[in-house]
This record gives C-alpha cells, structure tokens and sequence, in this order.
C-alpha cells in the first residue's frame, strides 16, 4: 500500500512539474506569435499610410503642373525619385490610356499597364495592397483634376507605388529573436518555480505516505492527521474513516472466530464429559447409561445445527449470482411454512395465524427465503409465552410484497435491538441453550432477505412482543 502511494506521489509530482512548464510555455509561445503578428500588421499598416498620404500630395502636384503632358518637369521628377528612394520602392506614372509614361526604376517606360487595381483607380477608388508572401506595399492614387467653376472631376491617369517591406521584415525578426530569448528564459524560470511549487505541494503527501507506513507497520498514531490543505484533510478523515471501519470489521472477524470456537467446543465438552462419567463408572446402571447416551446424542444434534447454521451462513455471505432465482407463489410457500412450523406451536402452545391480503408472486430462491422467513416465525414461537400468538401477514403493491411477523413474546431490550442480526448474538442468554438457538438465525435471515435486494426491520417492546417487518422486490434485478 505504502509503494502505491509513493508511486501516486512521484505521478503527482510530475503531473505538477509537467502542468507547470505547459503553463510556462504555451503562454509564451501565444504571446510572442501574437506580439510578431500584431507588431507587422501595425507597421505595415502605418507605412501604408505614410506612402498614401505621401502620394496624394504628389498626385496633386502631377495634375497641377500637367505632368502628363509634360514629363520633363524636373521638380516633379525630383519629388519621384525621392519617394522611390525614401520608401526603397518603385513609382509608376500612367497616363489616361494605360501607358507609362514614367518608372523611377526606368525599365517600363512607354509600355501598357493594365490590372485591376489601376482599372479601379481610374473609376476613382484609392487602392492599398500587402502582399505578405512576396513581402510589398502595393498602392494606386488617381490622378483628378478639379474643375471648381464647372464643378468637374475627371481622372487624368494613375499613380502606382510598390514599396518592399523588407525593413519591416528585418524588424520583425530581430523581434523575434528577441522575444524568443525571453520565453526561454521564462520557461526555465517556470519549470525552476514549477518544480519548487510542485515539492512543496506534495510535501504534505509524502508526510501522509510515511504517517501510513507507520501505521501499516504498527508503529504509527491510531489516526491519521495532515492538515496543510484542505485536501490533504478530507483525505485523512476518509482514511481514517476507512481504517476505523477495518478496526471494527477485523474485530468483528475476531468475535467471531472465538464466538464460533466457543459454541463448537461447548457441546464436545459436554460430551467428553458424559464419556469420561460412564468409562469411570464400573458397573453403572443401563438406566443412567441410556440417559448419558440420550444427553451426547443432544449435543450431537446441537453441535450438528451449530454447523448446519454456519454452512448456510457462509452460503449467504458469497455473491447474489448463486441464487436461484425462479416464480414463486409466496402465498403457498408461507402456508407451506406455517405448516412445518405448526407441531413447534403447539407443543409451545402458541397460536399460529397467516393472514393473505392478495395473491402474490414474485421471483426468489424458494430454498433462501425459505430458510429467512422461518428464521423469523420460529424466532416467534420459541421466544414467546404459553397461550401466545404468533401472526403472519402478506401482502403487496406494484413493486414489493411485504412480510410480517409480530408475536405476543417476551420482546428484545432497546439496547439489543441494534446488536440482533449480528452473528452469535443473543439476547437472552441465559435460556439459549434451553431453547437452542445458535445465535446464528438472524443474521441468515438478514443476508437471505439483503441477496434479494430486499430490507428488513424490526419493532420490539420488552414483555409485550415483537414485529419483523419484511420488504423485497417482486422482480429480482441481478
């Protein structure tokens, strides 16, 4: 038990560690790719609007000085070559009938150009582009001019930029590298904390492993007490709870053992005894011979039902798949009982009674519940007084029949009533072995009725009676 709990430990402890780094890593890895996307959309998207608002300007310049017509504007061409430059990207001039009429890079000049973006510029639409796989700014300006007397627009031609991105490219990465050195140094920084956090948290679990193996070995506290958590708490009351139950099932087990040692020697002590008597008698009379023999020949039968009782007691302890379950008519089966049971009443003197509110059937072991509710009514007679009753009544709704009891009897103490099903117990022990019980019929009679799925209850009041109230299911669910 204790290697289990040390291995639960080194888990937990791993568990924890691993938990740990993960809340380490995953953090640090969303953040930096979330930082990198966010800081190249933001500069790709303040570029655009550094070449857009510069474009325009110059646009406007192109259409005031008729640069279209005019490409030897040497002002013109100055502020083109310094937007190329500064932007490290290439401007394009295109006339109203898609011809370039000038290129900063000077290698399409006199050429046709046409795309959709120019189309759409020539409709008068400003149009910005990042191509993020081949890394540039792409943007189209029209260029209008304004009539303000006749109130008239009208696109002249286009002005297209490419600007690369490679600078924010080169930013981009040396970020990343950055970032990267951060999120080692605080997954290292996790998993160090994480591993302190994770010794202290188990701490208390090797405190509760050790106090365990104390206790295994018999040389611990009778409890066992870690209260650094709440956890570790609730652990150690339901531990002890569990070990305060094996206590009493251990010496439960142990009663058990003498009770049944006990009752299995008495009647082979007696026996010795009236053995030893007639062999140390010489010339003892046939009369005192037959009354020894008839004295061994009971205890024979006592030690026979002793056995007996132990043997169907043992059979009720195993598991509910041996019943065997078939339809039975529980109202023959009671007549059939009374029956067996009658000649005892009337040597006791006792009055017999079934009452059958209904006809019931239901799905038992004849054998097992046999053996319960005889239990019960013999129980009935034996304890009761001359000219007592014994009464017996069935009846049932839709889901259980009911069986009761009730006798006119001597009654069981309120003390003893909790102590009744237990196996050997008696609650009248000083006329036990006159009335010969074993002490044993209750507790069958519990198991029998418990392997049906069934409850019983009992009522007593000490010189007025008792009643065995009897509940099980009219179809058995294994």
């Amino acid at each position: 038990m204790s290697k289990k709990i040390q291995g639960f430990i080194k888990s937990l402890r791993f568990r924890l560690l691993l938990l740990c780094t993960l809340l380490g890593i995953i953090p640090g890895i969303l953040l930096r790719a979330g930082m990198l996307n966010s800081y190249e959309t933001r500069a790709v998207s303040i570029r655009t609007s550094e070449i857009l608002s510069q474009a325009k300007i110059l646009a406007n310049q192109i259409v005031s000085n008729d640069y279209l017509n005019h490409t030897d504007t040497a002002m013109i061409d100055v502020q083109l070559e310094q937007l190329s430059t500064i932007y490290d990207g290439r401007v394009l001039v295109i006339d109203e009938r898609f011809y370039i009429i000038k290129d900063t890079y000077e290698l399409d000049e006199g050429k046709m150009i046409i795309s959709e973006e120019v189309i759409k510029s020539f409709y008068g639409d400003e149009i910005t582009k990042f191509d993020s796989e081949n890394r540039y700014i792409e943007l189209t300006v029209p260029l209008i001019f304004v009539d303000k007397e006749q109130d008239l627009k009208k696109v002249l031609g286009v002005m297209l930029v490419s600007v690369s991105t490679d600078s924010i490219n080169l930013n981009s990465e040396y970020l990343a590298r950055s970032t990267l050195v951060l999120e080692l140094v605080s997954i290292f920084s996790v998993i160090l904390i994480g591993s302190v956090i994770a010794l202290q948290l188990v701490k208390p679990f090797d405190k509760m492993s050790r106090s365990i193996e104390k206790i295994q070995n018999g040389y611990g506290d009778d409890a066992l007490e870690v209260s650094d958590y709440t956890e570790t708490i609730q652990i150690c009351e339901k531990f002890n709870g569990m070990l305060g139950r094996m206590k009493v099932l251990d010496a439960s087990r142990q009663e058990f053992v003498s009770n049944v040692s006990h009752e299995l020697k008495t009647p082979l002590t007696s026996m010795k005894v009236l053995a030893d008597s007639i062999n140390s008698m010489g010339d003892a009379p046939v009369e005192l011979y037959k009354e020894f023999m008839a004295d061994i020949g009971n205890e024979i039968e006592r030690e026979t039902k002793i056995i007996n009782d132990l043997l169907s007691l043992v059979k009720m302890d195993k598991s509910a798949a041996d019943l065997n379950i078939s339809n039975i008519n529980i109202n023959e089966l009671l007549e059939l009982i009374l029956k067996r049971l009658k000649p005892i009443a009337e040597r006791q003197e006792v009055e017999l009674v079934l009452e059958s509110f209904r006809p019931v059937t239901a799905d038992v072991d004849e054998v097992k519940l046999t053996l319960a509710l005889s239990n019960l009514i013999e129980n009935g007679i034996k304890y009761n007084r001359k000219e007592g009753w014994v009464h017996v009544s069935l009846n049932a709704d839709h889901q259980y029949f009911y069986v009761k009891v009730e006798d006119s009897g001597i009654g069981i103490p309120k003390e003893d009533l909790e102590h009744i099903f237990e196996r050997f117990y008696r609650v009248d022990k000083s006329h036990s072995k006159e009335i010969g019980g074993t002490g044993l019929g209750l507790a069958i009679t519990r198991n029998a009725i418990l392997m049906h799925r069934g409850a019983i209850k009992v009522f007593s009041t000490e010189g007025e009676g008792t009643i065995f109230n009897v509940r099980i299911p009219l179809s058995y669910v294994p």
